[in-house]
């Protein structure tokens, strides 16, 4: 009898869906997408359907991002038993404010802990993550 082990779960890679494709396809090319209202002009992220403030259906479309960010708030992770995070202990989870207006849940990369501040400037970055590219922040400049 041979002892296998299945490989332990991931909770880091998105699952992407026939509505998040072209978010994680532009993501692999190195651009950042984001949501508009052409009914109220409003830009949102995390991407959905819909416009979370008019809530109208028909005029929401993808659009790039500036890819310019400031820092909102964050927290430097030193434990995180869940795979793969232990083995990238300490990150930086973050929240940036966009250019466009939305708030963004992310991770700050490439920035010692002591550098971090409200309000710095940043940049998008993307990172690969298997199959998966996702974006992350940097310092700007």
């Amino acid at each position: 009898m041979t002892s296998e082990t299945a490989p332990a779960p991931r909770f880091d890679l998105p699952e992407p869906d026939a509505f998040t494709q072209a978010y994680w396809d532009a993501a692999a090319e190195g651009k950042l997408l984001l949501r508009r209202c052409g009914a109220c002009g409003r830009t949102h992220h995390y991407p959905r359907e819909f416009c979370p403030y008019c809530w109208n259906d028909t005029e929401v479309r993808w659009v790039e991002a500036e890819g310019a960010a400031t820092l909102y708030t964050w927290s430097v992770v030193h434990r995180n038993d869940l795979p793969p995070f232990g083995g990238r202990t300490p990150y930086v989870a973050a929240v940036v404010d966009l250019a466009e207006g939305p708030r963004m849940m992310t991770e700050v990369v490439e920035c010692p802990e002591e550098r971090l501040r409200v309000g710095m400037e940043l940049r998008v970055a993307f990172r690969a993550e298997g199959e998966m590219v996702v974006p992350v922040f940097r310092p700007r400049g």
